[in-house]
């Protein structure tokens, strides 16, 4: 069941900006969430860098980000901000800009959304607002919801490693057993990830 859902869930796209990691990492976190969730948020500050730096960076995990909106339309307009900026390779910024604290309504307002991806290093803020205001942003929202839909995904966080689901902002410890399980079992079934070894690179998330 866990291979079917990592099957399912897990898309090793080349060049994904809402991706970090090796295309060919044999771990993969699949994470849905909510720029208006505190503990969304929480997890982003504390447990992804230190995954990123235990185990992304060695080339074990890929860590792919899905926007699965709960809140309504605040919400909508800052996941499709996120994807936005990653059409300027800058999602990861953004993305951090957003959880640095929990903004809610009025905070996501669009010209709010446009000055966080100024910080965020977003050159083309024109391009930005068209993009986040187009069809694509639409539809690659929509395609992110029902993914998290058709596996039964209900609150945010949620995540799957490997299949295996995570429900909520957990200690980073469980995140960090987790992934070295999931590990020890990919290498003992001989898989190093959906692609052929060396096929994968690393993309740089913000620091």
């Amino acid at each position: 069941m866990y291979d079917q859902l990592a099957q399912q869930t897990s898309r090793r796209t080349d060049g994904d900006p809402l991706a970090v990691g090796k295309k060919d990492a044999p771990v993969v976190l699949v994470e849905y969430a909510d720029y208006q969730c505190s503990f969304c948020g929480r997890f982003t500050r504390e447990t992804q860098p230190e995954l990123i730096k235990k185990f992304v960076d060695d080339g074990t995990l890929r860590i792919e980000f899905r926007n699965f909106t709960i809140y309504g339309a605040d919400s909508e307009r800052a996941a499709r901000a996120s994807w936005a900026a990653g059409q300027q390779g800058r999602f990861w910024q953004m993305h951090d800009e957003l959880y640095a604290k929990t903004n809610k309504g009025s905070a996501l307002a669009e010209d709010k959304l446009v000055e966080m991806a100024r910080k965020s290093g977003v050159a083309d803020l024109d391009r930005f607002r068209g993009d986040l205001n187009g069809t694509a942003a639409a539809a690659a929202l929509k395609k992110d919801q029902n993914e998290g839909y058709g596996i039964g995904v209900q609150s945010t966080p949620s995540f799957l490693v490997n299949g295996r689901p995570i429900a909520g902002a957990q200690p980073t410890d469980v995140f960090e057993q987790t992934v070295r399980q999931a590990a020890e079992q990919a290498k003992k079934a001989g898989k190093s990830g959906g692609a052929a070894k060396g096929s994968g690179k690393a993309e740089e998330p913000a620091k």
